[in-house]
């Protein structure tokens, strides 16, 4: 996935409300910057944090911007959109691109199941049991080179698990797969300190025949594509 128009560089001065961020652009401007992440993006918020920022023209658009990316020491990014897993992951699935989730005739994507919930996608066809893949998007890291998910409590995530494992349950196959939006991590793991029920939630889940998966990303200011699979630890009891 290309961004669609050149980012441009700048520091972080706050987040507030969630989903809007005020930015200094290198010029001297300040701006206010749309964020696309309603978690607590834990430590990518730090006040003059070096940032991307997508500009826009689009008169529909109330901001003109759009954050991004976040930039570390050493020249890693971690990509602050949780829309761009689903994007990234539908062209992979549909091009057969995701090892293990490859030869499935049909890739859809937001199909109803469960108790009012959406599946990221449904895969079927190929002359085997659907497939329903829940993804999440983990930018979170406490420990050099290990991502954690989730960064706050999900009581929405810890649904998910239980009604993937009500699919798994009926015969169908059933993966959550965590998509890291982070080039400075080599495996995952679950922040069971900061979300407990999260952490049983997917030990039952495993245990009901729900598959795990974790994949990276290659991430650029020009753009983020699908990376190679990732190790996933089993949760501790805290982290960091």
């Amino acid at each position: 996935m290309q961004f669609q128009t050149p980012l441009v560089p700048a520091r972080l001065v706050r987040r507030y409300k969630r989903f809007l961020a005020d930015c200094l652009l290198e010029d001297g401007r300040e701006v206010v910057a749309h964020v696309a992440n309603p978690g607590s993006m834990l430590g990518l918020a730090d006040e003059d944090q070096r940032i991307w920022l997508e500009p826009n023209e689009d008169p529909r658009k109330k901001l003109k911007w759009a954050w991004r990316l976040v930039e570390h020491p050493g020249g890693h990014f971690t990509g602050v959109d949780t829309g761009v897993p689903n994007r990234v992951l539908k062209a992979a699935l549909t091009a057969g691109q995701v090892a293990g989730l490859d030869g499935y005739d049909h890739v859809r994507p937001e199909v109803k199941y469960g108790e009012n919930s959406r599946i990221d996608f449904l895969l079927s066809g190929g002359g085997r049991p659907d497939c329903y893949v829940e993804v999440k998007s983990v930018t979170l890291s406490r420990t050099p080179g290990l991502a954690e998910f989730p960064d706050s409590v999900t009581a929405r995530g810890t649904k998910h698990l239980a009604e993937l494992a009500a699919m798994a349950g009926q015969g169908h196959r059933a993966v959550m797969l965590y998509l890291v939006q982070r080039t400075d991590c080599q495996s995952v793991t679950l922040a069971a300190d900061i979300d407990p029920a999260y952490a049983q939630g997917y030990a039952a889940a495993r245990d009901s025949g729900v598959e795990a998966l974790a994949l990276a990303c290659h991430i650029s200011p020009e753009g983020i594509t699908l990376g190679a699979p990732l190790p996933l630890q089993p949760p501790s009891a805290s982290s960091g």
